[in-house]
């Protein structure tokens, strides 16, 4: 079985004193089928992530993950979580992957959300700010939203990260 090693992001600001995490619309497949061939209207909702570059370490794969894939720099604040699952590819050699991600909690420090590159679209239909609290439930993959869920307990235990600079 193929190993992948991929890295993501938990962004979160404060607006109106709410969190809002970066969330990003895969695009799909043109066929509108989602998980075991079914037709599916529902609109996906997933964390920023990718693959390990050489060299890397999965925090600076992160960053770099969240400029490209939501346009925005963040910081990073703490690792959230290792996320594992087996999947099989739909494109290629059809080979069942066993898939490693690591989340990191990011603070938000600039840039405009959906702002990409023409080139990043072939993988990102939209990128966009939801409020945290809701992240468990808008969230499409479960480990996701348990990524979602530590990073609104690392909020609540963590007061000093509540400051009012990223209104």
């Amino acid at each position: 079985m193929v190993r992948e090693i991929s890295s993501g992001g938990v962004v979160v600001r404060q607006r109106a004193g709410n969190w809002m995490v970066a969330a990003i619309e895969p695009v799909r497949e043109s066929s509108g089928r989602g998980r075991k061939g079914k037709l599916s209207q529902k609109i996906v909702l997933a964390l920023p992530k990718g693959l390990v570059d050489a060299g890397e370490k999965l925090e600076q794969t992160a960053i770099r993950e969240v400029l490209e894939e939501t346009g925005l720099r963040a910081a990073p604040v703490a690792k959230l979580c290792d996320i594992k699952y087996v999947y099989v590819r739909s494109w290629g050699d059809g080979e069942r992957v066993f898939k490693i991600v690591s989340f990191y909690l990011l603070r938000y420090e600039s840039g405009e959300i959906d702002q990409i590159s023409s080139d990043m679209r072939i993988e990102v239909k939209r990128a966009l700010w939801i409020p945290l609290e809701e992240a468990q439930r808008k969230l499409s993959y479960k480990g996701e939203r348990e990524a979602a869920r530590r990073a609104q307990e690392y909020l609540r235990a963590n007061a000093e990260m509540d400051e009012h600079k990223n209104s």
